[in-house]
């Protein structure tokens, strides 16, 4: 039977005044096993502190459309909510899972980053981890999870992200793009009223060659809609068609979506991962009395389809 972080078993009322006394919570006719560890913490508790905790995920995101929430069609999101909501009993609204990137439709990860939030503490994450895993589909992995400290939050604490683009055509023009620029050419509209600053700081885009492959590696503060599968489309174009290395700054100056499109069409989604997603380390100290980090449990593997799980 897997391991579950939440217990759900019947309340009568001897069983409640009992879980009281040993400081074990109710919550909806529930009891809620291995939570409180002492007195302050039920303190806490009463006074509605929260606790925080950071997961690191690998996904194949062949299959899905994208992480951000949709109930239809599925996302990475839905199904890691599913899984909490299933294991911990609390809601979308209490839970507040936020990822530190909203990758699109076919993109992939490795280091994707999430928080969440819960009411109640864990003492060990171990089986809290081991029972996320076997609710979610093989190509869905948690590969971390910690305690997080209250300023914490997976996408605003972001120090950079690293992206990869595996390819299997030459390419040149990368060192272009490194440096503070106004990235308005390489982002594509988005159909939502979050506004973003086009200026991003690129701070390396290596080109690596490994046999057959092309490897792109690209680190910044933060990307724009599809920049990344942008600024590989006409890095690939330098290569392939022959144009000209200096058409990359041509094209960031012109500050104009349409310049790029002559040129250049967005790379496809499959090639491209989330790497890594880096923080500073004083952010990612976990509060004082926090479980040790879970790193997962080996014989899980077995299920998992992702080859750079």
């Amino acid at each position: 039977m897997l391991g579950s972080a939440v217990l759900r078993l019947a309340t009568p009322p001897r069983a409640a005044a009992s879980a009281a006394a040993k400081n074990i919570s109710l919550v909806d006719g529930s009891l809620r096993a291995v939570l409180h560890p002492g007195a302050d913490d039920a303190d806490s508790a009463a006074a509605g502190c929260s606790h925080k905790w950071r997961m690191v995920i690998a996904y194949d995101g062949t299959k899905f459309k994208g992480w951000q929430y949709q109930p239809s069609p599925p996302t990475i999101q839905c199904f890691l909510e599913k899984a909490l909501i299933r294991i911990t009993k609390l809601d979308r609204k209490e839970l507040c899972l936020v990822g530190a990137g909203r990758t699109d439709t076919g993109v992939h990860a490795r280091g994707q980053v999430a928080h969440f939030t819960t009411s109640f503490a864990y003492h060990c994450l171990d089986s809290f981890h081991s029972a996320i895993n076997g609710l979610l589909p093989p190509d869905i992995r948690v590969r971390e999870i910690s305690a997080a400290c209250p300023e914490f939050h997976a996408r605003t604490s972001t120090k950079s992200k690293i992206y990869h683009y595996k390819i299997y055509n030459e390419a040149e023009a990368a060192n272009h793009f490194v440096g503070v620029h106004d990235f308005t050419s390489f982002a594509n509209a988005v159909h939502n009223d979050r506004v973003r600053s086009p200026i991003k700081k690129i701070s390396r885009f290596d080109v690596t060659k490994m046999d057959a492959i092309i490897q792109l590696e690209v680190e910044g503060t933060g990307f724009l809609y599809r920049q990344v599968r942008n600024m590989v489309a006409l890095v690939i174009q330098v290569g392939r068609e022959g144009l000209p290395p200096e058409i990359v700054p041509t094209i960031i100056a012109a500050k104009d979506r349409k310049e790029l499109a002559k040129v250049a069409l967005s790379a496809p989604p499959h090639g491209l991962y989330l790497m890594s997603v880096n923080y500073d380390k004083e952010i990612l100290k976990p509060p004082v009395g926090s479980p040790p980090v879970s790193f997962g449990r080996t014989h899980q593997i077995s299920r998992c389809k992702l080859l750079f799980y």
